[in-house]
C-alpha cells in the first residue's frame, strides 16, 4: 500500500483546488491558538501540550475512521487515495522546478519570487547563489519532512500513524517559532517534531548520499553542528553530494540570522540546483526501493 501510494503521489500529485486535511489541522491548530494561548509561561506551556494531545487524538481517529470503513478489497484503493494527501514527492518537486526555470534563464526576480514560496528566509535581495542556496536546503529538509517521515509513520501505523506526523509537522510550521507569542505555547509541537523526525531525517540523509554517490563524510561531519536535530541531516548530505557550501548567514525579517556552514566549496548556482533536483528524484526511487523490499520481505 506504501509502494503505491508513493508511486500514485509522484505521478499524479494532489489537485490544487482541492480540500486538503494539512488546512484542516492548520484550521483547528489556529483555533486553539487563539483559544488557549494566553496567560503566563506555564499557562502558555500547558495550552500547547494540550493543543498537541488534541490534535494527535483527531488525526488519529480520523485515520482509525478511514482505515475501518474502508475495509478490504476496492476499499484498500481508498486508503491509498486518502495516504497520498500526507506525502509531498511531486509537490516539492515541481515547487523546487518553479525556482530552477527562471533562474537558468537569468530571471533573479522571479526565481526569488518563486523561492520565496517554500522559504521562510527574506528573499528581496538574494543573488543566483542565495536563491540556490534556499532551494536546495529546502528541497533537502522538506525531503525528509514531506517524504521520508510520513512514509516511515505510515509503515509503522497506517494511516493513523501518517495523519498524526502529518499534523504534528504543521502545528511545528505554525506555532513551533522561538518567538514572544510561541516561545512556550510552541515548545511541545517543536519537540514533538523533533522526536517524529530524528529517524526519518538520518534515513532521509543516507538516501540522499546513496542517491548522489557520496556525501558520507560531510553528513556525518557537519550534520551534528546544524541548529536542528534532524534538519542538517539531509541539507548536509545534499552539500556533500554536490561538493557546495550550504548553509551561512541568512535575513528573516530583516534580522540577520547566524546558521552553520554545511560541505566544503564554492557557493551553489543555477545547475546546482538543477543537480539537487535529479539527486531527490534518485533517492526518492531509492525509497520506492526500500519499501518494495520490504513488502518482497514480508
Amino acid at each position: 500500500m506504501l509502494l503505491a501510494m508513493l508511486i500514485a503521489e509522484a505521478a499524479f500529485g494532489y489537485p490544487r483546488r482541492w480540500w486538503h486535511p494539512v488546512m484542516a489541522a492548520g484550521a483547528l491548530i489556529a483555533a486553539l491558538d487563539r483559544r488557549w494561548n494566553r496567560g503566563d509561561a506555564a499557562w502558555q506551556r500547558i495550552g500547547g501540550v494540550a493543543l498537541l494531545a488534541v490534535l494527535i487524538a483527531v488525526s488519529a481517529v480520523f485515520g482509525v475512521g478511514i482505515e475501518r470503513g474502508a475495509g478490504r478489497g476496492w476499499g484498500l484503493v481508498l486508503v491509498v487515495a486518502v495516504g497520498t494527501t500526507g506525502l509531498a514527492q511531486r509537490s516539492l518537486h515541481d515547487h523546487v522546478a518553479a525556482v530552477l526555470r527562471p533562474l537558468l534563464a537569468g530571471d533573479l526576480p522571479a526565481a526569488r519570487a518563486a523561492v520565496a514560496m517554500i522559504v521562510g528566509r527574506d528573499t528581496d535581495t538574494l543573488d543566483e547563489a542565495g536563491v540556490a542556496t534556499a532551494a536546495i536546503e529546502s528541497l533537502a529538509e522538506s525531503f525528509c519532512d514531506g517524504v521520508v517521515a510520513p512514509a516511515f509513520w505510515f509503515l509503522l501505523f497506517g494511516l493513523p500513524g501518517l495523519f498524526a506526523a502529518k499534523a504534528i509537522n504543521t502545528a511545528d510550521s505554525m506555532i513551533g517559532h522561538r518567538t514572544p507569542r510561541y516561545a512556550w505555547f510552541g515548545w511541545a509541537a517543536a519537540r514533538a517534531d523533533d522526536a517524529i523526525n530524528w529517524v526519518p531525517a538520518r534515513i532521509a540523509g543516507a538516501l540522499l548520499c546513496l542517491a548522489g554517490r557520496g556525501g558520507w563524510r560531510t553528513m556525518l561531519r557537519d550534520a551534528p553542528g546544524h541548529a536542528s536535530p534532524n534538519g542538517g541531516w539531509p541539507e548536509a548530505a545534499m552539500a556533500g553530494v554536490l561538493g557546495r557550501t550550504l548553509g551561512g548567514p541568512v535575513r528573516y525579517d530583516g534580522e540577520p540570522a547566524a546558521r552553520a556552514i554545511l560541505g566544503d566549496g564554492p557557493l551553489p548556482d543555477a545547475r546546482d540546483l538543477a543537480r539537487a533536483l535529479r539527486c531527490y528524484r534518485i533517492a526518492c526511487g531509492l525509497l520506492w526501493l526500500v519499501v518494495g523490499g520490504i513488502a518482497w520481505l514480508r
